[in-house]
């Protein structure tokens, strides 16, 4: 068993709303960012959102803002994301991701613990 997991994938139809937990197994006492990727086919992970430790910082690509919304429940070790008015080019694997620190970090190589990632799809 990997320290996230992720689950809530499925597939929708454009303009339908899903909503990702990923559940962190291994509680941290230490700041911890945390982060969603996606990975269509044939393309590269990227990063999705990111949220740091107390919640009052975001990040989102330019694609997803005003759709989706990342948020965290650091007393149930979750983080989720919110997405709505989803479209085909939103299809992916959405993966979760954290590394220790306070900073959002957009690029896959700066984070540490990966889940398996749930498949989101899409049709027009």
């Amino acid at each position: 068993q990997g320290q996230l997991e992720e689950s809530g994938g499925g597939l929708v139809q454009a303009g339908d709303s899903l909503k990702l937990p990923c559940v962190a197994f291994i509680r941290s006492f230490s700041p911890v960012t945390m982060a969603w990727f996606c990975q269509a086919p044939g393309k590269e992970r990227e990063f999705v959102a990111g949220i740091n430790w107390v919640s009052t910082s975001t990040n989102y690509k330019d694609s997803v803002k005003g759709r989706f919304t990342i948020s965290r429940d650091n007393a149930e070790n979750t983080l989720y994301l919110q997405m709505n008015s989803l479209k085909p080019e939103d299809t992916a694997v959405y993966y979760c991701a954290s590394v220790k620190g306070t900073r959002i970090l957009t690029r896959e190589a700066e984070y540490e613990y990966w889940g398996r990632g749930t498949q989101v799809t899409v049709s027009s």
